[in-house]
């Protein structure tokens, strides 16, 4: 096998946001230095918020208590872009409002502003921001015991997937981390509790992805008109594409880093 990394990503905000780097740096028992440190809370009080900003355990389940692509598909028409601690809301890569996220009181205005835009989206939103416990998917579900993960998506079995219900099948409704080439089809299901190795750095293979109705939206947009999550259980029986890793080491991994499977 002869795998390489042919793109890595990472999402500032959670759910709704999705920028795409050449390198990473990785952090053991988080992942990628960046990846969905901020969120929106919805329907909570600020004592909830602290709560939940703080404390995976109180995220648990609490999937209705943040804005996700799932209740508020409305989102994916803008994207958040961070760098040197700027946030930036863009539409149509045009910026819409740039906040400095070391200034809490500037939260506020990129929450307001979403809801001038949406105003199907109702008061009040809150942005939270947690670089040492991020808001990940692993974080909130309550169906694994994950906190921390990366995820990686191998290219020939979406390939595989788009060949089989002959459709356009943009990578990015997965938004995957790490994304390979050089792997068969599907082969990465067999990897779970082995060690994948990047460029020294370590992961453990922790379970397949199960997806959710977000990968029905095209990019960019709030079309959900491609029923996806239908499609993978009807031509193979599951609801997965890619596998969760965690990360043991600190390090860095970059563009065509070779990916070994460690038995």
């Amino acid at each position: 096998m002869s795998a390489t990394i042919s793109s890595i990503n990472y999402c500032p905000v959670k759910s709704i946001s999705f920028q795409t780097i050449d390198k990473c740096e990785i952090k053991k028992d988080i992942g990628i230095i960046g990846d969905r440190i901020f969120a929106f809370a919805k329907d909570l009080d600020l004592e909830q918020v602290k709560l939940f900003e703080k404390n995976p355990e109180e995220r648990r389940g609490k999937w209705n208590k943040i804005l996700t692509l799932k209740n508020s598909p409305v989102l994916n028409k803008y994207n958040f872009l961070f760098d040197e601690n700027k946030l930036t809301l863009t539409f149509k890569n045009e910026k819409i409002l740039t906040i400095n996220v070391n200034e809490m009181n500037e939260y506020d205005l990129l929450s307001n502003k979403i809801l001038e835009l949406e105003n199907s989206l109702k008061k009040p939103i809150v942005l939270m921001k947690n670089k040492d416990l991020p808001f990940f998917d692993t974080s909130i579900s309550n169906k694994t015991v994950l906190s921390h993960s990366v995820s990686l998506l191998n290219n020939k079995s979406i390939e595989d997937f788009k060949n089989k219900i002959n459709q356009k099948i943009e990578a990015q409704r997965f938004r995957g981390n790490i994304h390979i080439d050089g792997v068969e089809p599907w082969k990465e299901r067999e990897w779970i509790g082995k060690i994948v190795k990047i460029n020294g750095v370590s992961f453990k293979v922790e379970k397949n992805i199960p997806r959710c109705v977000a990968i029905n939206l095209k990019p960019n947009t709030d079309d959900n008109s491609l029923n996806l999550l239908q499609s993978l259980k009807k031509t193979y029986n599951h609801f997965e594409m890619g596998i969760y890793l965690t990360a043991l080491d600190d390090g860095e991994i970059k563009l065509s880093d070779k990916v070994q499977i460690i038995n």
